[in-house]
This record gives C-alpha cells, structure tokens and sequence, in this order.
C-alpha cells in the first residue's frame, strides 16, 4: 500500500505559531512540553549546554504519539534557529539555592538575561517576551532596557505563579475544589509581595468570609515563602512544574489572543501611584502582550503593602542600573 496526498486543495494556508523557549533547566523544558502538548505553537528550545536542548526536545517529541500532539519541539544552540518567534519565553539563568536570597542571584542573572535580550532582538524583533528568570522584577526590566520594545511586550511571570499557590492553599485549607478557588496576588515577586484575601474567592465568596483572620494571615504568608519552601525541601533546584504551568497558561492567553485577565509584571506608568518600575498587577494579556492594567480599590494597608513591595522593587532596579551590561 502506498500513502498519497491530494496538495492545494484550497488558497487557505494554516500556520501554527511559533515559541521560543530559552533555557532548557526544568523549567524550560515543564513549559516546553506543556507548550507541546497543547498545541499551542512549535517550540524551540535553546541552551548554552550542547546536547541538552536537543536531547530533551528529541525526548518530548517521541512523546507525541502517545500525548496526542502533532507540535514540533526543536533544540538548538544557534539563535537563528529561533528567528521569527512569535514569543519568547526566557527561562535561562542560574537557580536559587537554599540560603540564597533572589536577591543574590542578580548579577549573574542580569548578565544572561542582557545576553539573551540582544540576540531574541536580532532575530525576533516583532515578538512577545515573557520573563521567568528570578529575580523576576529585575530580570524583566534588564529586558526591557536592552530589547527597547514597547513595555506591553516586555511581561513578567510572576503574579500567575503566586496566585496559583495561593490558590492551591486555600484549596487545601477548605478541602474543597480548585476550581472553584480564585486568588490575587500584587506586588514584587519575593517576600514583599502583597496577596489580597478580599479578592480571593471560594464560589465567588471572599475568603475573609469563610476562615478566621489568623487562617488568612498564615495562608498569605505561606504564599509569599511560597517559592523559598520547596527550595529548602528540594536542596538541590526550585520550583519548576507549577513555574512552568502558569508561564503556559500566559502563554496561551497571548498566543490565542484571549485577552485573560491574569496578575503579570508589568511596566507601570502612573497606575497605582507607581511610574518606572515593573511590579505584579492585574492585566489584560492579549496577541500583542499587555493590552491594559486593571486597578484595583485597595485599603490603606493594602496599600502600605504594596509601597513596602515598591520600595524593595526599587532597590533590585536601582542595582540593575549600576551593572554595566547594556
């Protein structure tokens, strides 16, 4: 038996997207095959390390016949292998380890994250870029300096990630579905963000409504030392699987031009009282990155809050500013 095709059977033309994922560590390579099993957009996956990219994706890809995907995934070391990338997903940059503050990740950070900006700039020009390297409000802005893009595609993962966790505690706390759990979370990403149990809901209901205050509190702080507790357990690298779902998640609200409403780093100018600094708030995410920033009512205290996150925001931009990687 032979196989044949019948070619141009009409003028419509279907293009899947494309994705670039830099950084092949674990959280490259969770949102890289999560990308891949949605169908989201054809991935490249790129690294410094030879062989990794390429054997993971290889890796993915055979996995397809039994997922059920027909997305290519690519590994590389070349950057033209990236060109034309509708978004750009930057994972790259070394882990938090235990002790290690996201502070103290910034210089070796911020060098990578210039490095990589350059050449996503060279060869994708039009595209989207999505931040997750920590520290995350740091590493969005270098990105920001470097590309020179418009600061609607410049977007940091980060809000999505603390509000999951947040969300996943609530769950438990209560024993009831995640579905029916939403949650916000603003601010920095690190120990000054700045979750709002007002906005956080079982069904609808806040949850101030439904757990004593000292519930709330340790559920709040349990967000915000939410990334450092799975450092401590797993001594050896960080957090990965729910980093890379909630970067697919703001993925697919841009890719499909969606326009969901989720809490990213975005690049305020005035909204909140900020103007000049990236902080975590409740945006529209559509095809062209952030299509507008949703303010909220805060309470003065939330609002005292959020000054504490800003001021600690100021301080990881004012470091960025001094290095001389740009």
């Amino acid at each position: 038996m032979r196989w044949s095709e019948t070619k141009d059977k009409s003028n419509i033309v279907f293009h899947r997207k494309k994705v670039t994922v830099v950084g092949a560590g674990n959280v490259g390579a969770t949102a890289a095959f999560l990308l891949a099993q949605k169908e989201l957009a054809n991935i490249v996956m790129i690294d410094v390390m030879d062989g990794v990219p390429q054997g993971k994706s290889l890796d993915m890809y055979e996995a397809s016949p039994i997922q059920g995907f027909d997305a290519v995934v690519h590994g590389t070391q070349d950057y033209a292998d990236t060109a034309d990338s509708d978004l750009v997903i930057i994972t790259a940059g070394i882990a938090r380890k235990p002790g290690m503050s996201r502070d103290d990740l910034l210089s070796i950070n911020v060098k990578i994250v210039a490095e990589v900006t350059k050449n996503i700039v060279h060869y994708s020009p039009d595209c989207v870029i999505l931040v997750v390297t920590n520290p995350l409000d740091a590493m969005v802005y270098t990105a920001l300096k470097v590309s020179r893009f418009p600061k609607q595609r410049v977007i940091g993962m980060a809000g999505v990630l603390d509000s999951a966790r947040m969300r996943a505690f609530i769950g438990r706390e209560m024993d009831v579905s995640i579905e029916d759990v939403t949650a916000f979370v603003l601010g920095g990403h690190g120990d000054t963000m700045v979750p709002l149990p007002r906005y956080s809901t079982v069904a609808g209901i806040p949850i101030t409504e439904l757990l004593s205050e000292e519930r709330v509190q340790a559920i709040c702080q349990r967000t915000a030392d939410g990334g450092a507790e799975i450092v401590e357990l797993l001594k050896t690298g960080s957090a990965f699987y729910a980093p890379g779902a909630s970067v697919v998640a703001m993925a697919e609200s841009i890719l499909k031009d969606k326009k969901r409403i989720m809490p990213c780093a975005a690049f305020l100018e005035g909204e909140y009282g900020v103007d000049g600094y990236y902080m975590g708030v409740p945006c529209k995410l559509g095809g062209g990155g952030v299509e507008s920033v949703i303010e909220l009512d805060l309470t003065d205290d939330e609002k005292s809050q959020l000054e504490k996150s800003l001021q600690a925001v100021k301080v990881l931009m004012k470091d960025v500013d001094a290095l001389e990687h740009f």
